[in-house]
């Protein structure tokens, strides 16, 4: 049996605590708690956080998706910027006195996997998946 939450937030900073906070109460009604838990919840809020600065339209917002079976859990999310090619997103090497910059290589660090791929008619969904 596969779990599932499909939520919707608006692109303002505070979606990405509310987005954090929902995808820890689906996991936890799935009986999916502690370090996994944590670092899925940790890699929605770098991934809500670069999708209200960086991939939504005006107007728009993003679409947090959630998906757990048995072994393993799918996180995505939507958003409404297309994919340019000198914009990819990509996990960066930040300084030590950036104050940004380190949301994608956490999620390379965290997940099993990750990726990037194009969402129609237009956006993208950033993925990670991780084994449980």
């Amino acid at each position: 049996m596969t779990n599932e939450l499909r939520k919707y937030f608006d692109a303002e900073r505070r979606a990405v605590g509310r987005a954090r906070e929902c995808v820890i109460a689906s996991l936890s009604a799935w009986g999916i708690t502690g370090e996994p838990a944590e670092d899925i919840g940790l890699c929605v809020s770098e991934l809500a956080a670069n999708a209200v600065a960086h991939g939504t339209r005006r107007g728009h917002g993003f679409l947090v998706c959630l998906y757990a079976d048995g072994n393993s859990v799918r996180l995505e999310v939507h958003d409404s910027r297309d994919i340019a090619p000198d914009r990819r997103p990509r996990p960066r090497e930040a300084a030590a006195t950036d104050t940004a910059g380190r949301g994608l290589s956490l999620v390379d660090t965290l997940a099993d996997a990750w990726g990037v791929h194009e969402r129609f008619p237009y956006g993208k969904v950033v993925w990670s998946r991780f084994e449980i």
